[in-house]
């Protein structure tokens, strides 16, 4: 195990970065991508914006107060998971067990490599020969450790560390820089005192086990010792897809949110059927104006994928639900994915009102 050789590879501030291919007259400026309504999220911001304290998922209203000169762009999805897949194709040159964890990031098994910083420096350099891109990378022998140690020095960052090293490198940083460690938890460490990852090297293991479950302290201890060793898998497993919606204005009638969900409905089994998948589990997820975050969800005696068969029970769970304030998001979800081929071979059965 200790032999085992991580590396994470994070392009640096992508879609900016995929956006400045083909407005190169921005470069250098701040630049961020995000929607244009009055409730939209920065989807991720230039370096040049990150310096105003412009970040990913902070409202863009907020990033407009606090970078005014900012050039804001629409998110355009379809040009970067192109984009994407030209860097994915390039990786899986070089490396062979590759995993995909969204469009600007993945992890590769080194192990057995005879030289592999001198791969992972070959193909940034191929990266951004090909594609103009930079990315940062993180090494280790875990991937909690590479995954950190590659979001160290961005952009263009390049840092190999040893489980040990992690430890002491990153002690004076926050809890939440771990992967794993939420803002909920964080707030439950510092009740205990434990602001930074040091604090949770140190801290009793009794004393965790007294806040929090004991499978859930031996983790928590785990991880700020940066134990971990979940291995890299060829595959990215979908479990689940959704598509959800917040407002630019509150929806207060029953009719207009049965008409919203149906589209996004049409549009989430539309995409379910090009990836071959079904699903069993359907889910409706609604957001009120008073941020309340309410989840209604059916499990189906068969998997399906057509929107004749999941709109009737997301609609149904929307009606039960039946919400008695302005509702600012509305999502439906379709989980416990499979492939539909998979789904043929399942037995039949009688449907189960549950």
């Amino acid at each position: 195990m200790t032999d085992r050789c991580i590396a994470h590879l994070d392009m640096d501030a992508f879609y900016v970065s995929v956006e400045l291919l083909r407005r190169p007259e921005l470069r250098g400026l701040p630049v961020v991508v995000a929607g244009s309504g009055p409730r939209s999220v920065v989807t991720t911001a230039s370096y040049e914006a990150r310096r105003f304290g412009v970040g990913s998922a902070m409202p863009a209203s907020r990033a407009r107060r606090l970078c005014p000169k900012a050039i804001f762009l629409p998110p355009d999805f379809p040009y970067y998971r192109a984009a994407s897949a030209g860097v994915m194709e390039i990786v899986r040159r070089h490396v062979e067990v590759v995993e995909v964890v969204g469009l600007d990031e993945v992890y590769l098994d080194l192990t057995g490599l005879p030289a592999p910083k001198a791969c992972m420096r070959r193909l940034v350099s191929e990266i951004k020969a090909e594609t103009g891109l930079t990315a940062s990378v993180g090494m280790g022998p875990n991937k909690l450790v590479a995954k950190v140690a590659s979001d160290a020095e961005k952009p263009a960052g390049f840092v190999m560390l040893t489980q040990a090293q992690a430890a002491e490198r990153f002690a004076g940083s926050p809890c939440r820089l771990i992967p794993g460690i939420g803002g909920k938890t964080a707030e439950r460490l510092q009740m205990l005192g434990v602001h930074r990852i040091g604090d949770l090297q140190r801290v009793p293991i009794e004393t965790l086990r007294g806040a929090f479950a004991a499978n859930t302290a031996q983790h928590l201890k785990a991880l700020g010792a940066f134990e971990h060793t979940g291995a890299v898998t060829q595959e990215r497993q979908s479990i689940s897809e959704s598509r959800e919606r917040t407002f630019d204005v509150d929806v207060t009638t029953l009719a207009e949110l049965e008409a919203i969900l149906c589209r996004q409905t049409d549009e989430l089994c539309a995409a379910l059927r090009r990836q071959g998948k079904r699903g069993r589990t359907v889910a409706i997820k609604i957001r009120l104006n008073d941020f309340s975050t309410h989840t209604r969800a059916r499990t189906l005696s068969a998997a399906v994928s057509e929107s004749e068969q999941v709109a009737p029970v997301a609609l149904e769970l929307l009606r039960g639900f039946a919400p008695e304030r302005p509702v600012r998001l509305l999502g439906v979800r379709v989980a416990g994915l499979t492939s539909a081929a998979a789904a043929e071979e399942e037995p039949r059965q009688l449907a189960l009102a549950l």
